[in-house]
């Protein structure tokens, strides 16, 4: 299980209520922070994890589809960085539950809007074929919030822990 931490914006968008209660997540990558980007040509949400600072890129069309959508995405990037089959698996497993809440880590709010203004700008020179591409290209900027680390190397090593029941 793991909470979507979404912006109000975001909220309002997915007609969604957020959850006030935290719930303690069970994924390697902990919970996941989102928020809706306005691009051209379309417009996006960008979700961050919040212990490896690993970024997606999904579609914001249809609202009612986005959750899966959302943990299609993350595995299918997951596989992309390089993790095991198995632990792709057991984190699909355990992102079966997904609930929405607010945003909680300023820190994350931070990495996030620098994020948003790389791909506003990578979009805007047109310079990635796809998304996953740019997906790729954002896990391997060096983020301060995780000790000048690459993301895509800090959610391997999270994936590569034992897990604790």
């Amino acid at each position: 299980m793991l909470t979507l931490r979404c912006t109000q914006r975001l909220v309002r968008r997915l007609g969604s209520v957020a959850q006030v209660e935290p719930y303690a997540p069970t994924t390697a990558l902990g919970d996941w922070y989102a928020n809706v980007l306005y691009t051209r040509p379309r417009q996006l949400i960008l979700c961050v994890s919040e212990r490896s600072l690993l970024s997606v890129l999904v579609p914001a069309r249809d609202p009612t589809t986005f959750l899966p959508r959302f943990r299609e995405t993350v595995l299918s990037h997951l596989t992309a960085i390089g993790a095991s089959v198995q632990a792709v698996a057991a984190e699909g497993e355990e992102m079966k539950e997904i609930r929405v809440g607010r945003t909680a880590s300023r820190s994350v709010l931070g990495s996030m809007r620098d994020l948003a203004l790389t791909v506003q700008q990578e979009l805007a020179l047109e310079r990635w074929a796809s998304l996953e591409d740019l997906q790729l290209h954002l896990s391997t900027f060096i983020m301060g919030a995780i000790g000048m680390r690459y993301p895509c190397d800090v959610a391997l090593e999270l994936l590569q822990r034992p897990r604790s029941k």
